[in-house]
């Protein structure tokens, strides 16, 4: 393979989504938040596709409705996810 394919091959291995990682979640935020993320992504906030930020293949970040969703991997593979909202509330949602 030349020089210019193994680069642009690299390219797009290294562009593409990393949602491998995202286990299946429900889980029930305070102040009516609904969480939902299929295994390997997307993550939903009330039912509509959130952006997604992934940050390493154990911590990501979901935007949309005007609150952001933390959702991060613990190392037995379970999930705890968290909310910041509007005003700066936060806190700890329920992982079903």
């Amino acid at each position: 393979m030349s020089p210019v394919r193994l680069a642009a091959a690299f390219a797009l291995l290294v562009a593409s989504p990393a949602f491998a990682k995202i286990p299946l979640v429900n889980a029930t935020c305070p102040g009516k938040i609904e969480v939902h993320a299929d295994e390997g992504g997307p993550i939903y906030i009330n039912g509509k596709e959130a952006k997604l930020h992934v940050f390493n293949d154990n911590y990501y970040e979901a935007k949309g409705h005007g609150v952001t969703i933390s959702l991060s991997i613990n190392p037995d593979g379970s999930a705890a996810v968290s909310y910041t909202g509007h005003g700066g509330a936060n806190g700890i949602c329920t992982v079903k």
